[in-house]
């Protein structure tokens, strides 16, 4: 083993997730009104789904690239949105494209698939864990003591312990 396994975890999350996404998506789209987010609130769910969506895609498409980039070197990152997580992929799918969609589709049961995807990214995270640590020892053990898992929030320096 001489290369880091490229899609990590990712399948393992989407043989569940996907079908619970496109389930909750036809769901929402075939005019079960029960899944809407309060009516008066469309105009203004749409254009902030708009506006996460395009974050979301843009910042997943950057990570993917440094992501690419550092496989192809075999090179831990840890700079940009490797230094404010260490899953900055699985984080932008949870926590940003697929509320995006949610808010796109106006349908509140679309959203469950974030609950869903970060509770199988936790179940499966740990073997990527250990291929990490395999390739780069005490380095990614120092990083991972020092960056947040999953949500970008400041892990050290005093601020959460």
């Amino acid at each position: 083993m001489n290369k880091l396994n490229f899609l990590g975890i990712g399948p393992r999350i989407a043989i569940v997730l996907l079908p619970w996404l496109a389930a909750s998506i036809a769901l929402s789209c075939i005019g079960i009104r029960l899944f809407d987010y309060p009516a008066k609130a469309s105009p203004i769910l749409l254009i902030a789904g708009i506006v996460l969506m395009a974050i979301g895609l843009v910042f997943y498409l950057l990570t993917a690239r440094m992501l690419l980039k550092g496989l192809k070197e075999t090179r831990l990152m840890t700079s940009g949105p490797y230094g404010v997580c260490q899953n900055p992929l699985y984080a932008t799918m949870i926590l940003v494209i697929i509320p995006a969609l949610s808010l796109l589709l106006n349908s509140w049961l679309v959203l469950t698939a974030s609950l869903i995807g970060y509770i199988l990214f936790k179940l499966f995270i740990k073997s990527e864990y250990r291929e990490l640590e395999r390739f780069f020892g005490d380095e990614y053990l120092e990083y991972r003591k020092e960056t947040p898992e999953f949500f970008p929030f400041p892990k050290k320096k005093g601020i959460i312990s």
